[in-house]
């Protein structure tokens, strides 16, 4: 009985030897699966950086490398492109509403950065007295190139007397004077009359009129 017993014990013994070979086989497996399939995931995420560090390196030197189809020049809320050899604004030709206290030349500076294009504006809009404007006028801002005039430097010579021109930053008004005669005197452009008309305007109201004794500022 007891031979039996023990016979009994032993092969339960082995059975669960055999068992526990076999777990700790099956568990060796599955650890060197796992092992190979964290080294394969290591392997992919390697490969997606390389990747996408090289799309945006080609996207970078992409970018830096295109030329633009026109050349660009930014200035302050103006975008100028060149067409044709001459600067354009972008976005025009557009419609301007006119606000309390607004001239031509203020207005064309905003648009083309140059007070200079007034008469585009004037003649666009087929102002017959272009100094006159009102506050709600609407204007057409046509679609021009940019005027750019170079300022003459004032010089006295032999020919021009310190009596013609003006060097001092106020100026009285004589008999026969124009703002256009006051700036070429000034400034050498009569273009530059505006910016007397706008430095003088509480006592200017309209710029074809000036009367003698009045005393103006000539900004500089």
């Amino acid at each position: 009985m007891l031979l039996k017993i023990n016979l009994c014990l032993r092969k339960e013994a082995e059975k669960m030897d055999t068992e526990s070979e076999h777990q700790e086989s099956g568990l060796k497996s599955f650890l060197k699966r796992l092992k190979m399939s964290e080294s394969t995931i290591s392997m992919a995420l390697g490969a997606l950086v390389v990747v996408v560090v090289g799309v945006l390196v080609y996207n970078y030197f992409s970018s830096v490398n295109k030329q633009p189809a026109t050349d660009q020049v930014a200035y302050e809320g103006v975008q100028l492109v060149k067409e044709n050899g001459k600067l354009v604004p972008q976005g025009l030709p557009k419609t301007h509403k006119v606000t309390n206290g607004e001239h031509l030349w203020q207005i064309a500076e905003k648009y083309y950065e140059s007070g200079y294009n007034w008469v585009n504006i004037a003649q666009e809009n087929q102002l017959i007295a272009p100094y006159v404007i009102v506050e709600g006028q609407e204007l057409t801002i046509p679609k021009t190139a940019q005027i750019v005039v170079e300022k003459p430097e004032v010089k006295v010579t032999e020919t021009t007397s310190t009596q013609d021109s003006i060097l001092t930053d106020n100026y009285t008004v004589a008999k026969g004077d124009t703002l256009w005669k006051i700036a070429v005197r000034a400034y050498g452009d009569g273009y530059q009359w505006t910016k007397i008309f706008k430095a003088n305007q509480e006592q200017i109201v309209d710029s074809n009129v000036i009367e003698k004794g009045m005393v103006l500022k000539l900004p500089r």
